[in-house]
């Protein structure tokens, strides 16, 4: 399960409204909509860098900042270069299916010829990626693999099994997507003549079934294998073929952890991937070094945690020599190591009561490594350079808000991307050092526009809970604030496994809505709970096997504090949240029903038997493990309580958190004679847009609000 971005910025019909005021349509209109730089990467010379403009794919110089022409012309979504930098691969248009996953039509282009090739003979392809010599690009169609020789155009197909919720080759299932976080599960060797590919077998996994309406007079159905929690996964195996032979052979991977294969990676050597793998519980992980000449599997290293790893996003870097950087959590944050190319522990990298949130890039030269940490505190992000061999750090961008990087090939030039919860994104060229060469792009604009309607910033607080914790808080108070009146409040939240709400970043989502309520007499505050990030793994997994216990407690324990302040009306707290935030209000209204007097859950999980395999186990084991976790964590179980006024959402065609969910918990309420407010979206999937959605929607949570707290 992933966090929803709620994005605000959908075209409407604009009406103009009272000056000096944030409203709905304002919003929807794009009014306060920011800019951004698209798609950069740099070349390989270090030299330029290019972004996707509307005329094309631009090439910038780092050191004028100037435009020196288009590499190519036209409209195109996402581009990819060869690692010759000789051919680029251009998706021309793409469809949606799953979180990460979409169909594409892709052409290349031989930037020194100028010829274009269209890929699979112009038809949709998944996961297109070319061969390190740049003369084919593997792709999947119809879930099975095939690569493309550029020159002759040849297609060789590698698989004939693949089929619709069967059989899949290099490519993820829901579950990997949505909880590996991608969908290819396939890598070229660097030597070009081999790819090691995950078959996944899924005909035995559940299949879930949801209604599509449409305006047909029958609904279609749209069906799809769906692992739920202690329910059959797919089979998975490591695949290897080879080019020269056109043969495919399975890899034995039965000494090993085999249950899940989440990662496939290439090497710096030729003849060598590495895989990694887990078993059903996510609490080791084995990195596995695969020779594609012999198809010997080696075990570097298992990484290991009492409670579990985050299987989602393993960092694994392999430098020049073969040895290897990895992410760990083993010391209580998450910091790098160095291992030599047998998987023999060199050193740990960094270290500290702070956590690396990003990894950039290795410097062969200066012998460092470019991290994104949490250094400067744990609501910020930062950027810094670290010597692998003796330490040393600097810091290399803004010491406050978050700040991201783009680098150059050779490190010495970066672009970043930074913002504070005050002010939106600023894009600033910097040299390897962090100076300033010169700012790119900026928001004042659109901050301007928010200030003349009175936009408020967030106040930064923390709130200890129960357990001696000082818990990361925001709240936003209106222009007006009087500290001797008493206000009602409205409580967002997500508290979701390492996740995070409380960030001294720009909010691109909900934060012109909060303004839009802070303006019609509301405080609004978000707290990040136990189980959520950047604060270390004992704050982070006190949760295991317990989802939803002491995030809901700390929820709880920080309404009952803002109650407790001079200017709270204690009588008169409510709660949203979305997707995990929408499990949390649903508990809000039943455990919490003394506390909170309204509720808003979106997509909310009501029992986590009713999600999926991989996040769920990971944090739960199964519900044969554990019956009372599940059971007892479920507002479903709670239904008896509810006193306040609930406004229940949900998508009908939601392929994440079904809509089986809200019905359960619906049917508890209704049989306890519980009167509460549903509204559902007919065809709307776990992100709820489209058309006039949003704009509908917005409009009924703030009426609720309006009406009931």
């Amino acid at each position: 399960m992933k966090k929803i971005f709620l994005t605000l910025t959908v075209a409407v019909a604009f009406h103009h409204a009272a000056a000096q005021e944030i409203t709905l349509d304002k919003i929807y209109s794009g009014y306060y909509r920011g800019k951004g730089i698209a798609g950069i990467a740099s070349m390989k010379n270090g030299e330029n860098y290019l972004v996707i403009e509307p005329t094309g794919i631009a090439k910038y110089s780092y050191k004028t900042s100037q435009k020196e022409g288009n590499i190519v012309d036209g409209q195109f979504e996402s581009y990819e270069f060869s690692d010759d930098e000789s051919k680029i691969l251009l998706l021309k248009e793409s469809q949606p299916i799953y979180r990460h996953s979409f169909l594409g039509k892709f052409e290349v282009k031989d930037l020194k010829s100028g010829k274009t090739i269209s890929l699979n003979d112009g038809k949709t392809v998944q996961e297109p990626r070319f061969s390190p010599d740049a003369t084919k690009v593997a792709f999947i169609a119809e879930n099975n693999l095939f690569y493309q020789d550029l020159s002759s155009g040849k297609i060789t197909q590698i698989t004939t099994d693949g089929k619709k919720n069967s059989i899949l080759n290099g490519l993820a299932d829901w579950v990997y997507e949505e909880e590996f976080g991608h969908a290819r599960l396939y890598e070229w060797t660097k030597n070009s003549d081999a790819v090691v590919f995950v078959k996944s077998d899924e005909s035995q996994v559940p299949e879930i079934y949801i209604p599509i309406y449409g305006k047909k007079l029958y609904p279609e159905e749209m069906r799809y294998k769906y692992p739920k929690a202690g329910e059959k996964n797919s089979v998975v195996s490591a695949q290897l073929y080879r080019l020269d032979t056109g043969k495919t052979t399975a890899l034995n991977l039965s000494s090993f952890k085999n249950y899940y294969i989440p990662n496939v990676v290439q090497t710096a050597k030729p003849d060598e991937i590495v895989l990694i793998t887990s078993e059903r519980i996510q609490n080791a992980s084995d990195v596995l070094k695969v020779n594609t000449k012999t198809g010997a599997v080696q075990k570097l290293f298992t990484e290991t945690d009492e409670k579990w790893i985050d299987t989602d996003s393993p960092t694994l870097e392999f430098l020049e020599d073969d040895s290897f950087l990895w992410a760990s959590e083993r010391d209580g944050n998450r910091h790098l190591y160095w291992y030599d190319k047998d998987g023999k522990l060199k050193k740990q990298i960094t270290k500290g009561n702070w956590e690396v949130t990003d990894y950039y890039g290795f410097n062969p030269k200066s012998k460092e490594i470019y991290v994104q940490t949490t250094e400067k505190g744990s609501i910020n992000k930062v950027v810094s350079k670290v010597n692998i061999e003796n330490g040393k750090s600097q810091l290399i961008s803004n010491a406050e808000g978050n700040n991201s990087a783009n680098f150059s090939k050779n490190y010495n030039y970066f672009i970043e991307t930074s913002s504070t919860a005050a002010k939106p994104y600023t894009f600033v060229l910097k040299d390897g050092n962090g100076k300033t060469v010169k700012e790119l792009q900026n928001n004042n604009d659109q901050l301007q526009k928010l200030k003349a309607d009175n936009f408020v910033d967030k106040e930064f607080i923390t709130i200890p809970n129960d357990a001696g914790d000082q818990m990361n808080a925001w709240i936003m108070k209106p222009k007006n604030f009087d500290p001797n009146k008493k206000y009602p409040l409205f409580m967002y939240q997500y508290s979701g496994p390492g996740s995070q709400q409380v960030a001294n970043s720009w909010d691109a989502g909900n934060a012109l809505w909060f303004n839009h309520l802070v303006q019609k007499g509301y405080i609004v505050a978000c707290v990040d709970g136990r189980g959520t990030g950047y604060k270390g793994t004992k704050f982070k997994k006190v949760t295991y096997m317990n989802l939803g216990k002491y995030e809901i407690e700390d929820q709880i324990t920080a309404a009952k504090w803002f109650g407790n302040q001079s200017y709270i009306d204690k009588t008169r707290i409510g709660m949203f949240g979305w997707s995990f935030g929408g499990y949390m209000t649903s508990l809000a209204m039943t455990k919490g029903a003394d506390v909170f007097k309204a509720g808003i859950a979106v997509a909310p999980v009501t029992n986590w038997r009713y999600y999926d395999s991989v996040y769920t186990e990971r944090f739960m084991r199964t519900p044969q493990e554990n019956p009372d976790g599940y059971d007892k964590n479920s507002p479903t179980e709670y239904a008896k309580l509810l006193k306040g006024k609930l406004l229940l959402i949900h998508g009908t065609a939601d392929d994440n958190v079904h809509f089986q969910n809200s019905m359960e918990f619906s049917e508890a309420l209704i049989q306890n004679k519980k009167q509460f407010d549903f509204m559902a979206y007919p065809d709307k999937n776990h992100g709820i847009y489209g058309g006039q959605t949003r704009p509908q929607l917005y409009q009924k949570m703030t009426d609720f609000i309006l009406n009931n707290l």
